[in-house]
């Protein structure tokens, strides 16, 4: 039965995902895995066990959360953090290929993974900006000192 009516709540479990995962990585810097989303939306995530959060409905919010990071290295770049894009980018890359080792078929998620693509893309023309701008920052120099 669960099935037969997720298409009810999906929009909402996809978007809830993604605002979860969102705050967890503004908070701690990591991706939410699916137990954590699960838990703050007070639901299960195993089937047997009731209403669950789908591992698609996962999928689909870590997606949504790509496309808000690249929005939010440009904004960042537009308040003077010049290091924010510097950690998105590899936030979103490593998500990135997290997500090249799925093998997905033609369907939804297949379509906003190819999306994630461009916002890789976007986020790294925001780094080759300022790296080109010289306002990309120097990380700190290492225990024998610079080289």
């Amino acid at each position: 039965m669960y099935y037969r009516y997720h298409d009810h709540w999906r929009f909402g479990t996809q978007r809830l995902t993604f605002l979860v995962a969102l705050i967890i990585y503004l908070e701690t810097g990591k991706l939410a895995n699916r137990e954590e989303v699960a838990v703050a939306l007070g639901i299960k995530t195993e089937r047997e066990n009731g209403f669950h959060l789908d591992l698609e409905d996962y999928l689909s919010g870590l997606l949504q959360l790509s496309s808000e990071l690249s929005r939010l290295a440009v904004n960042s770049v537009t308040y003077g953090d010049y290091a924010r894009p510097l950690e998105l980018s590899r936030f979103v890359t490593e998500l990135n290929a997290g997500f090249r080792l799925l093998n997905l078929k033609n369907d939804n998620l297949r379509k906003r993974f190819d999306a994630l693509k461009y916002d890789v893309k976007k986020i790294e023309e925001v780094v080759y900006d300022l790296t080109i701008r010289g306002l990309k920052p120097h990380s700190a120099p290492t225990p024998q000192g610079d080289k």
